[in-house]
């Protein structure tokens, strides 16, 4: 029952961000809409914000494992595409939510802040898992962060036009870059 409130939330948000805007609604309203109440909201979510930005783990322990299971030795780039597309399917899967939930972060300049942030973070994360790997700290750093520049653009690319999938998206952008190195 807990997962499926906080499914019902989740979508209830990104339909009223979608019909309001995301300042114009409350954490009550999205509770009221998805049938719960507040304090149920609240049990799941910090905030509101929260509602958008709740897949960042998920997301991280993914990427984090296709870093694992990488060939060991293998350049950092590789290592990081390599988790990249590993965790297409996902990403896939969530399409149907992460389309609205896009827009509505596009349209809320505080959101594309949070999602920088959320972004920084991961890019944290994954320089770290690299350099577990014994890539020296400076190259991971910098790995992790134009890996994850990207994964985001490839990310919002994909999610904004219809075309080639995920994965030959990843692909270009990885024979790109490595045409500009």
């Amino acid at each position: 029952m807990a997962a499926t409130a906080r499914t019902r939330l989740q979508q209830a948000a990104v339909d009223l961000f979608g019909e309001r805007g995301f300042d114009s609604t409350t954490a009550a309203e999205i509770a009221a809409r998805a049938g719960v109440t507040e304090r149920t909201f609240f049990r799941h979510f910090a905030d509101k914000r929260e509602v958008l930005f709740d897949g960042q783990a998920v997301l991280l322990e993914a990427l984090l494992t296709g870093i694992e299971t990488g060939a060991r030795d293998a350049p950092p780039l590789d290592i990081l595409f390599h988790a990249f597309r590993s965790v297409c399917p996902l990403l896939e899967a969530n399409r149907p939510f992460s389309e609205p939930r896009q827009a509505v972060i596009s349209a809320t300049p505080s959101l594309q802040e949070r999602e920088l942030a959320k972004m920084a973070a991961l890019a944290e994360a994954l320089a770290q898992a690299l350099r577990t790997r014994g890539i020296p700290e400076d190259r991971a750093r910098l790995a992790a962060r134009i890996g994850m520049a990207v994964l985001a653009d490839v990310t919002l690319a994909w999610l904004s036009e219809t075309g080639p999938s995920l994965r030959d998206r990843l692909d270009r952008a990885e024979q790109d870059l490595k045409a500009l190195i």
